[in-house]
């Protein structure tokens, strides 16, 4: 994903995976997959569903998104 064609929206969380991803939900009721970074990884299963994550988007595909956790997700 370039930095600088991506695009950053919210979205809820919907659904923690067994494999890692999360199921996110926009504002606009799109869902998608997330995956988070690998330094990441561990503090998946701490996110509760209903949580607020940002989602990094590319223009070009619409479906799946890098999730940005941050503190106070967890």
């Amino acid at each position: 994903m370039s930095g600088e064609s991506a695009f950053v929206v919210a979205g809820a969380v919907v659904e923690v995976t067994v494999s890692g991803l999360l199921r996110v939900e926009l504002a606009n009721g799109h869902q998608l997959l997330g995956h988070v970074v690998k330094r990441q990884r561990a503090r998946v299963a701490r996110v509760p569903v209903g949580a607020t994550v940002m989602v990094k988007l590319s223009p070009g595909d619409l479906s799946h998104g890098q999730v940005m956790l941050n503190e106070e997700n967890l």
